[in-house]
């Protein structure tokens, strides 16, 4: 059963790369594999919270997806375009600033996929307008996305797992990764200015026609604007007091896809076959494929192999907290990062347990030892931030590839690596040393 699923993971990975055959075809026909050869039950990729599909994930993008096409229908997305290319002047590179400290700031607050799906389309507009290549643009957006919500407890799927496992509250999000995510976040756009403020071009005929548009005149349909902006306005509260409630983002991104359809008088037909449906049935087939290489032990077997290879001690940890940042990021470019640290949490927990020669289960003074905080920490940036490294690493990159294909602007693999795999490089580096200079120089754990 290993080497099964090990297979179907790396030849499923490697013909996704080559591109060679859609990688939905790939992902369904992995998982069907995965179901035949009964390395999962079929109760298993369906029901179990581990090792299945996440469903939460998949109502969530199918929900914010149907939200999002209501109100494409307002013609909110072109207003708001236009009127942020009006702010940049028309300059294409402060488009792109512009856009990526919206998208970071989004990110934090809501999950990175609802901000992407927002901006997304109105990308795609300002790139029409201008007559420039969207593609620079919308792999910019998922980038920050994914350095966004890394800042804060919901801003990513990953973080709020770690901070159940380890016990830790929003506060303690804000306090040590927010001041990291500001410090990454202003160094990548100085180096994005170095490499696109002099490529980017527009005429100066286009920057004239955008400017003269009255971007009032775009909002099509203001009653069903005001309902959307509404129902958007409720499920955006909904996500940030979703754990106060003790609901799941899904559950109230249902709520608000649901009100909105009965309330807005737009046939469901039209808008449900909207749906990114190849995008969530890709998402389907990734989950089985990853959660049969989950249930076989071999993440498991690399991350013990990690910890044996760093001998953690139970009062330093340096060794742990370095590897694990580079570890995760690695990790998190080649799989999904939610199945990665639903392994790392438990693996953590019991190295916990052994560290420090526990007789019970691990207690959360334990857990939450001055020494083990830094690795924690470690285990967030790593794997939020490694997200960055391929178009599969994240939901929001599989969600802008979608789109830009959709809008007949196909997002390469190989195109994605050349601008992921740098940014997760520089990013790993500087939170490696924000590690290092916090934790272990000045002491502020």
């Amino acid at each position: 059963m290993f080497w099964t699923a090990t297979l179907i993971f790396v030849i499923s990975y490697a013909v996704i790369v080559s591109e060679k055959i859609h990688k939905t075809k790939v992902a369904l026909f992995g998982a069907a594999l995965v179901l035949i050869t009964k390395i999962l039950l079929q109760h298993e990729a369906l029901h179990d919270i581990e090792l299945g599909v996440d469903w939460n994930v998949i109502f969530l993008l199918i929900s914010m997806m149907i939200i999002i096409n209501v109100m494409t229908k307002t013609g909110v997305f072109q207003y708001v375009a236009i009127k942020s290319a009006k702010v940049a002047k028309g300059e294409p590179y402060t488009i792109m600033a512009i856009f990526a400290v919206i998208t970071a700031i989004g990110s934090a607050f809501l999950d990175n996929v609802t901000t992407v799906l927002l901006l997304a389309p109105v990308t795609l507009l300002i790139a029409e307008q201008l007559e420039v290549d969207p593609v620079p643009y919308l792999i910019t957006e998922a980038l920050a996305s994914n350095i966004g919500g890394t800042a804060t407890l919901i801003g990513d799927p990953p973080n709020i797992m770690i901070a159940s496992k380890a016990g830790l509250n929003f506060m303690d999000f804000i306090v040590h990764l927010t001041p990291a995510i500001i410090i990454i976040f202003v160094i990548w756009m100085l180096c994005w200015k170095i490499i696109f403020g002099k490529r980017l071009h527009v005429k100066q005929e286009n920057r004239e026609r955008v400017m003269a548009m009255n971007e009032n005149e775009l909002i099509k349909n203001p009653v069903l604007l005001k309902k959307s902006l509404f129902v958007l306005a409720l499920t955006i509260t909904g996500f940030i007091l979703h754990g106060v409630f003790h609901y799941e983002p899904a559950t109230v991104a249902l709520m608000g896809a649901a009100t909105l359809l009965l309330i807005s008088g737009e046939e469901p037909h039209e808008i449900l076959a909207e749906v990114e449906w190849p995008t969530i049935f890709f998402f389907i087939g990734l989950f089985i494929i990853i959660g049969g290489t989950v249930k076989v032990g071999l993440i498991e077997l690399m991350s013990q192999k990690m910890i044996q290879i760093t001998n953690p001690q139970p009062d330093n940890m340096f060794t742990l907290s370095m590897v694990m940042v580079w570890f995760s990021a690695i990790a998190s470019a080649i799989v999904d990062n939610i199945p990665f640290v639903a392994t790392m949490n438990p693996l953590l927990i019991d190295m916990v347990h052994k560290v420090y020669g526990l007789t019970d289960a691990a207690t959360m003074e334990h857990i939450q030892h001055a020494a083990m905080m830094p690795v924690w920490w470690a285990l967030a940036l790593g794997a939020c931030l490694g997200g960055n490294g391929s178009p599969i690493g994240a939901s929001a990159n599989v969600i802008v590839v979608g789109m830009s294909e959709k809008a007949g602007h196909k997002i390469t693999f190989v195109r994605f690596l050349k601008y992921g795999v740098p940014v997760t490089v520089l990013t790993i580096v500087i939170s490696m040393l924000y590690i290092y200079v916090r934790y272990y120089v000045l002491g502020w754990v």
